[in-house]
């Protein structure tokens, strides 16, 4: 499958009449191919990327999808690629284009048109975390770990509903030792599984963090920007597993996991999600 990432919005830089400059970012999924354009902030529409693509892709096999990371990039990319019948995937694992962006944020301060702005190419801002639907909350939930070299047999081989294991993720792909404890969180959704499972599956989970502060919590980073509080605690034993899990997150490159299930028995199980800060 041929990727593009594509990112599409306003840099550092301004034009000879003082009008700010957008540039339309191209790579793909290995970062081997890059092409860059720039327009003046009066021509950022979808029209102008249109162009900019039917140039490019002369000559070239048209990618069979295009990701894209930055909200504001989003809606202009989809109208452009529709057209072109291309499919677009919202996701914040770009990493060949968030690593191409660093990189260009680089030389913007040597170009002549720089205008010094605070800059951050790939931070994106969030809005405050949503409580996760009452409706949808199961019976019980706690902090987990399992080693690295039984993830992939434990749920690779269950036929279960819902299951996001990207390759990319795989503790093996990562050079995570087999012995390493991946830390997780596991909800016991009774009733409730299969449609706590859905919306996770539909909210795109990226990130489940703990949180510390007045009322600790675990919150969920899903979608683009999206943030959701699964949970909130005030138990000191709870607490330390939260700190626990923080740190063996730390120790396994930010691999973490997921899983909804009915119940605590290990017979069946509803959704299971490998996740990574991206």
């Amino acid at each position: 499958m041929v990727i593009w990432q594509i990112d599409f919005y306003r840099r550092p830089l301004k034009n000879e009449t003082g009008e700010k400059l957008w540039e339309l970012l191209i790579c793909d999924s290995t970062g081997s191919f890059t092409f860059s354009a720039f327009c003046p902030q009066s021509q950022a529409d979808s029209a102008w990327i249109t162009e900019q693509l039917q140039r490019e892709i002369q000559g070239k096999v048209l990618p069979d999808m295009i990701q894209v990371f930055r909200p504001q990039s989003l809606s202009l990319i989809e109208y452009t690629a529709k057209n072109l019948g291309i499919k677009v995937e919202a996701t914040q694992r770009t990493i060949a284009l968030k690593n191409l962006l660093e990189s260009r944020a680089k030389v913007y301060p040597k170009m002549a048109n720089y205008t010094g702005e605070p800059y951050n190419p790939v931070i994106l801002e969030s809005p405050p975390p949503f409580p996760l639907p009452e409706n949808l909350w199961g019976e019980r939930w706690r902090f987990a770990a399992l080693p690295a070299g039984k993830i992939e047999d434990t749920f690779k081989s269950r036929p279960l509903p819902i299951l996001e294991m990207p390759e990319s993720l795989l503790p093996l792909n990562l050079g995570l030792a087999s012995t390493i404890l991946v830390p997780g969180v596991i909800i016991d959704g009774g009733r409730q599984s299969m449609r706590l499972a859905r919306w996770f599956q539909e909210a795109k989970p990226v990130d489940l963090s703990y949180i510390p502060g007045s009322h600790d919590g675990l919150i969920l980073e899903a979608g683009l920007v999206d943030r959701w509080v699964v949970a909130t605690f005030e138990d000191s034993e709870v607490k330390a597993a939260g700190e626990i899990y923080q740190q063996r997150k730390q120790l396994s490159q930010g691999l973490h996991f997921l899983l909804v299930q009915p119940d605590n028995s290990g017979m069946t199980y509803t959704g299971f999600w490998l996740l990574q800060p991206a």
